[in-house]
């Protein structure tokens, strides 16, 4: 299980959940993926202006910090994510509109909220559509303190082994000494001097991100992302 190191202090940035999230829809929420579509919702919908705000089955897909979450594989994450967002939407939760744009058939969602509700029924008599140049939004990492990481994940930590986290940090890319424990974790190889030899290799030879290994592309059809695109059908 991936630790987590706790919220750090000071001032936070907060989303808003109207209370009756809590006190209504929660206790009757019985799906992970419905409940994780959900809370990702009042998130993304929270970081959009305007007075009309949506989200498009492509906001979900793309976020790459989100559907890590959604499942092992793009293609079990993709999987769940729809499932996700039906159990929604049947639960009267979101407000479904598949629109015609310039860039073809586009799936919105919408709170159930009043104005969710009027901008349905303004698509719906044809007095509204979506703009374009609409701009995504993604969750934002906060990386953990390397440290802490080094706790969690591999094992007490030595003075000696700080020096080494520092050099590390100091040495090779933003991210990559995460990656490397995460890597170490995953063949249960909890030492220090196999993350360092994940590290060196990957500054010999080149580290492909995971996108790059699973060869997939940026290019969208239908605003689908191309991993996707035998998993969602429209």
């Amino acid at each position: 299980m991936k630790g987590f190191s706790g919220f750090p202090e000071g001032k936070l940035r907060l989303t808003p959940v109207p209370n009756l999230f809590f006190s209504d829809l929660l206790p009757i929420i019985d799906n992970l993926s419905e409940m994780k579509a959900t809370l990702y919702a009042f998130w993304a919908l929270n970081q959009k202006e305007g007075q009309v705000r949506y989200l498009r089955l492509a906001d979900f897909l793309n976020d790459r910090e989100f559907m890590k979450g959604m499942g092992p594989t793009p293609t079990l994450g993709a999987e769940a994510l729809m499932d996700g967002i039906e159990r929604a939407v049947a639960r009267g939760t979101f407000l479904h509109v598949n629109v015609e744009s310039a860039d073809g058939q586009m799936d919105l969602y919408f709170l159930n909220t009043e104005k969710g509700r009027a901008a349905v029924e303004g698509i719906t008599r044809g007095e509204w559509r979506p703009g374009p140049g609409d701009e995504p939004v993604s969750l934002l990492v906060e990386r953990p303190n390397v440290f802490v990481l080094y706790e969690q994940n591999i094992g007490p930590l030595t003075p000696h082994i700080a020096d080494e986290l520092r050099d590390a940090e100091q040495t090779y890319p933003l991210g990559w000494v995460e990656e490397a424990i995460e890597a170490a974790v995953e063949n249960n190889v909890r030492k220090w001097r196999y993350v360092l030899a994940i590290l060196e290799r990957w500054r010999q030879e080149g580290k492909k991100d995971a996108s790059d290994r699973r060869g997939t592309q940026k290019a969208l059809r239908g605003q689908i992302p191309e991993q996707y695109r035998d998993i969602v059908k429209r």
